[in-house]
C-alpha cells in the first residue's frame, strides 16, 4: 500500500470522498464560512500576523503544520512516522491527510465557538486564517472545490537570507526537527518550487493580497489590517476590538 492510501485508510478518507463526489458542493458554505490563505516562505512571519487577526478580528487560526506535527505526535496515530519523514525532509505531507486535518479542525471550530468569538460566529458562521495552506496546485484547487471557496490570499514576502535567519534564530528554542539548516534550504526549495505557482495561480484571479514582510512586526500588522479592512468592507468582517499596531 503506498504512503498516501495508507495515510488516507487511517483517517477513513475514502468513505467521505465517495459521499463528496455525489454532490457538487462544498462541505461548508462560503457564505457562512470566510477562509483566508496565509502563504509565505519558511520564517516570513505568517504566526505572528495571524495571532493579530485572531486578537482583533475574531478569526480561528489554524496552522497545517501545526496540525500535522500534533497528528504526527498523537498517541495511537498509525501514520506519525510518515508525517515526521515528510516533515524532516522538507516534503509536502500527501494532500489528502491536510485537507482532512483542516476540515476536521474547522468543523469543531464552528461546533463550538469560542465566548469571545464576536458576532462573526453566529449561525454556523465562522472565520479561519489557515496558514501554510496551500502549498501545491492540488491542494488549492481540492481545498477550493470540496472543503469551501477560499476568499483571498495573504502572501507575505521576505529574502531568503532573512527568513534564514529568524529561523535559525527560532531553531534555538523551538525543538522543532527542522529548524536546521539543512531542512530549511529544502523548505526553501520546496516553497519556490511547488507554492509560488499556487500563489500566482491566485494573483491571476485578483486574489492575492501582498505584503512585505522584511518591515517591522508593527510595521506588517499595520498593511495587514488596511488590506484586511479594504477587503471585507461592508461585508460585516470588522475588528471586533480597538486595534494596535
Amino acid at each position: 500500500m503506498g504512503l498516501i492510501q495508507r495515510a488516507a485508510e487511517v483517517l477513513h478518507i475514502h468513505k467521505d470522498r465517495q459521499a463528496a463526489s455525489s454532490s457538487a458542493a462544498t462541505v461548508f458554505d462560503p457564505k457562512k464560512v470566510t477562509v483566508i490563505f496565509v502563504l509565505g516562505g519558511p520564517g516570513v512571519g505568517k504566526g505572528t500576523q495571524c495571532a493579530n487577526l485572531v486578537r482583533d478580528y475574531g478569526f480561528v487560526h489554524l496552522s497545517a503544520g501545526d496540525l500535522l506535527r500534533a497528528e504526527q505526535n498523537r498517541e495511537g496515530s498509525e501514520y506519525g512516522e510518515l508525517i515526521r519523514n515528510y516533515i524532516r525532509e522538507g516534503q509536502i505531507v500527501p494532500m489528502e491527510v491536510t485537507i482532512k486535518l483542516l476540515e476536521n479542525a474547522i468543523r469543531e471550530a464552528l461546533a463550538n465557538p469560542k465566548p469571545d468569538a464576536g458576532a462573526g460566529w453566529s449561525d454556523g458562521q465562522g472565520r479561519f486564517l489557515i496558514d501554510g495552506f496551500p502549498r501545491k496546485m492540488d491542494q488549492a484547487l481540492k481545498f477550493d472545490e470540496s472543503v469551501c471557496p477560499s476568499a483571498f490570499v495573504l502572501f507575505f514576502k521576505c529574502s531568503e537570507e532573512v527568513m534564514l535567519q529568524r529561523l535559525l534564530e527560532r531553531g534555538k528554542t523551538s525543538g522543532r526537527e527542522d529548524d536546521n539548516v539543512e531542512s530549511i534550504k529544502k523548505r526553501f526549495r520546496t516553497f519556490e518550487e511547488t507554492s509560488m505557482p499556487v500563489v500566482e495561480m491566485y494573483r491571476e484571479k485578483g486574489k492575492t493580497v501582498e505584503l512585505d514582510a522584511e518591515k517591522t512586526i508593527p510595521e506588517v500588522y499595520v498593511d495587514v489590517k488596511k488590506a484586511m479592512d479594504a477587503k471585507f468592507a461592508g461585508t460585516g468582517v470588522e475588528p471586533k476590538t480597538e486595534t494596535t499596531a
